[in-house]
């Protein structure tokens, strides 16, 4: 029982190929629900296939939101989901429905349900790559240095091989003036907005990667290799981080002439196995979640009922 009157957002999540879409369906229509994807590839337009991208007939009715909204070669990033979910759910609520945010990407449903400091505009692709190229000439080591001296404490938590990182730290004070720190600090005094109860999808290892081998060549007959060709035809660029998607940038050496088709193919499904391990490994991590056991035995509707009877208890 919750202890505030905040309203309530559910949050399905689960790795790829785990149910998440139709059990995400079935929730909405018996609580009354909308979905706010949470798939930080199915934003994107074009890409519908290696994205697994729910069907209008897979939707069965149930509005779906942040689907298919962004073009591959737009930027988009945790701050632009988190506004755009928030704006989803507030409109959602006004209908008096219930907000369902579904998906796999951890980093997005962190950013929406954890108080984080994102800042506005606090990123500048120029800078980036001035730093970039500054650590690839002068070293990592040269770079984490400039961050001591303008940010000690955010210094103190990032490795000096955390190039990444110390980049993105020493890119949001040169862009704000403020480190990255004051931020963090800032955050943790945000109070969320909604009271998110989350349920999570888990596989046995060997029944999930079964399932996304399948999917893997069910994309193959419903026509990927034709989609990545259209997407190139239409000017798109592997370099592109959409291209770079796990299901498109393993064909590039078949469509560039330089393997086999069925040689990519395994490299796809045992990327996508790894990819799924990873998202599980993120998750494992959340204390909040409510995890419910999945096989290839539990039909879903008994998995349905499942997570009705936990939500319920919830309120």
């Amino acid at each position: 029982m919750i202890e505030n009157n905040k309203p309530k957002v559910l949050v399905l999540i689960g790795p790829t190929a785990s149910g998440k879409t139709a059990l995400g369906v079935a929730l909405a229509k018996a609580l009354g629900g909308e979905i706010i994807s949470a798939d930080s590839m199915q934003i994107y337009k074009y890409m519908n296939i290696g994205t697994a991208k729910v069907t209008s007939t897979e939707m069965e009715g149930v509005p779906h939101h942040l689907v298919d909204c962004v073009l591959p070669d737009e930027e988009y990033s945790v701050a632009k989901f988190k506004e755009t979910a928030l704006t989803c759910i507030k409109e959602v609520l006004s209908r008096g429905n219930l907000p369902i945010v579904l998906g796999g990407t951890g980093l997005y449903i962190n950013g929406l349900t954890l108080p984080w400091g994102f800042r506005e505009k606090d990123d500048n692709e120029e800078v980036r790559w001035r730093l970039a190229a500054e650590a690839e000439m002068l070293g990592s080591e040269a770079l984490h240095q400039r961050l001591r001296e303008v940010d000690p404490i955010t210094a103190k938590a990032v490795h000096p091989n955390n190039v990444k990182r110390v980049i993105r730290a020493l890119e949001i004070y040169e862009v704000t003036g403020k480190p990255k720190s004051y931020f963090d600090k800032k955050a943790s005094t945000e109070e969320l907005p909604y009271n998110y109860e989350l349920i999570g999808l888990k596989w046995p290892r060997d029944d999930l990667y079964r399932r996304i081998n399948r999917r893997v060549d069910m994309m193959v007959e419903e026509g990927l290799i034709n989609e990545t060709r259209v997407l190139l035809d239409k000017g798109y660029d592997w370099n592109l981080a959409s291209l770079k998607a796990i299901g498109y940038k393993e064909l590039r050496p078949f469509l560039n002439g330089e393997a086999p088709l069925e040689e990519v193919l395994t490299f796809l499904k045992q990327n996508t196995r790894h990819f799924a391990k990873r998202q599980m490994t993120w998750f494992r991590k959340d204390e909040r979640i409510h995890w419910i056991e999945m096989n290839a035995r539990r039909s879903t509707d008994e998995v349905l009922k499942e997570c009705l009877k936990y939500y319920q208890r919830t309120i």
